[in-house]
């Protein structure tokens, strides 16, 4: 059954280019998606022995690590623990004050990057912090504050490719990369690769079909997520704060919401993206769900998109 704001894509999935692996064995998951955040107060959390186990049984390949704390501190041991579970490490979001002229992001950068490295992930994923908790407000960038930043980003992407990584920026909504324009700000005037949030983007008034379509050169990961456009526009427009607009039903299962996820795969997969897909579908709970939960949303997403990699596989066969 669709939901009312189910449409159409736009634009089937095509066949696959040759020599990356297949795009079901590319699908990854976030613990945010199980409700596990880093803002203080943000709802009823899950252990991760639970959420691993429940990525593993509905058949993700990997995980991202979740905020500090979800997984142990030192990086043999989350590699154990994913190890343990099944699962892949991909990378860890790690939200970083870059505007600052007089902060120096690189100590602390380095220590999630070393973390990375120790534990045999591959994605460094960073957001341009506020400075300030939660992603409800942020403040205005002035000329130095993005040149401050964007001179960071360069800095932050080199010591990542050093370790062997593969470094992006996440435009991500309450941060000081959110909008379409302000994304295409870094891809002018840094090298650093974006993570495409199919989600963040559009919520923060960007095209992330456009995007896709334009710079899939510039893609270095993804996180899909669908999103309701409708609650969209009430959060851009202020009427309701981010974490009200999760609450009000902003992201719904891939295929189910306003994103044309198969315009934006066949976009990135035409021009020979061969990086991870991280379901991560933004979710707060008041308490604990009992036995169906989130995890019933994830493999609903999981579905879709396997969904558009048999359509790939298949077409031309």
């Amino acid at each position: 059954m669709t939901s009312p704001h189910h449409h159409e894509p736009t634009q089937g999935v095509h066949p696959h280019h040759v020599g990356a692996r297949p795009l079901a064995e590319r699908i990854a998951g976030a613990p945010i998606s199980w409700g596990v955040c880093e803002v203080p107060g943000w709802g009823w959390q899950y252990d991760p022995a639970t959420v691993l186990a429940q990525m593993a049984g509905v058949g993700l390949a990997a995980a991202e690590f979740g905020p500090d704390g979800f997984l142990p501190d030192a990086p043999e041991d989350k590699a154990r623990t994913l190890a343990a579970a099944g699962l892949e490490a991909v990378g860890q979001f790690v939200p970083v004050l870059l505007h600052d002229p007089g902060a120096d992001p690189l100590p602390e950068v380095e220590r999630a990057m070393d973390g990375l490295v120790g534990a045999e992930a591959t994605t460094l994923v960073l957001a341009a912090a506020t400075g300030v908790e939660g992603y409800d407000s942020r403040p205005e960038l002035d000329d130095a504050g993005w040149q401050a930043l964007l001179r960071n980003l360069d800095r932050l992407a080199e010591a990542a490719e050093v370790r062997g990584l593969v470094p992006t920026l996440h435009p991500h909504v309450g941060t000081m990369v959110e909008s379409g324009e302000e994304t295409q700000r870094v891809i002018d005037g840094s090298r650093i690769g974006i993570c495409l949030d199919t989600g963040h983007l559009l919520i923060g008034g960007g095209d992330p079909v456009a995007l896709a379509r334009s710079h899939p050169d510039r893609i270095a990961h993804v996180h899909l997520k669908d999103v309701r456009a409708d609650v969209a526009d009430r959060v851009r427009a202020g009427e309701l704060s981010y974490t009200e607009g999760i609450r009000a039903g902003l992201y719904t299962p891939l295929g189910q919401g306003d994103v044309d996820v198969a315009a934006i795969v066949s976009a990135l997969e035409d021009a020979g993206y061969d990086g991870w897909y991280v379901l991560e579908q933004d979710t707060i709970l008041d308490e604990d769900p009992g036995a169906a939960g989130p995890v019933r949303q994830v493999e609903e997403s999981l579905d879709h998109l396997l969904a558009l990699a048999a359509q790939w596989s298949g077409v031309g066969a």
